[in-house]
């Protein structure tokens, strides 16, 4: 199963945008299952259901902070450097949906929507592009660690 697969499954099991990208990643990064699922968990719904930042895109962030991240109180270049990076897995996202932005992708005017999630029903998959775009997402962290070995 592709990485990309493998998210979109996660997806289609009930994970959150955010921890489906971070549980495809599992294999690569140095904590326990459990505890990623609990960390990338406020980010699905772009944020807690604020339709913020697309929970696959904070997914990346995080997956990448864990591999090429710093621990420190770092400042200068070492902070350029991981931001930078950030950067560069915004702007491949951007480039395939125009946005990193959960409701301007979803098309919504909520800024924030109510906190109760809706039920994962067949209609829900039907009209939300999110299990794609969480595979996209996959696809696009993928490359460039394949471009950028650890």
């Amino acid at each position: 199963m592709t990485r990309r697969e493998a998210a979109m499954a996660n997806f289609l099991k009930g994970y959150n945008c955010s921890q489906s990208i971070i549980l495809a990643f599992e294999d690569m990064l140095p904590v326990d299952r459990s505890v990623l699922s609990k960390m990338a968990s406020s980010f699905g719904g772009g944020m807690g259901r604020l339709r913020e930042v697309c929970g696959s895109v904070s997914g990346m962030f995080m997956i990448a902070g864990l591999l090429y991240g710093y621990d420190g109180p770092e400042t200068g270049q070492v902070k350029a450097d991981h931001y930078a990076r950030i950067q560069e897995l915004a702007r491949r996202f951007e480039e395939k949906h125009g946005s990193i932005v959960c409701r301007e992708m979803l098309g919504l005017s909520v800024r924030r929507d109510a906190p109760v999630p809706e039920a994962r029903t067949q209609e829900y998959y039907k009209k939300r592009p999110c299990a794609e775009i969480i595979g996209d997402a996959a696809e696009i962290l993928e490359q460039y660690i394949k471009e950028n070995p650890i």
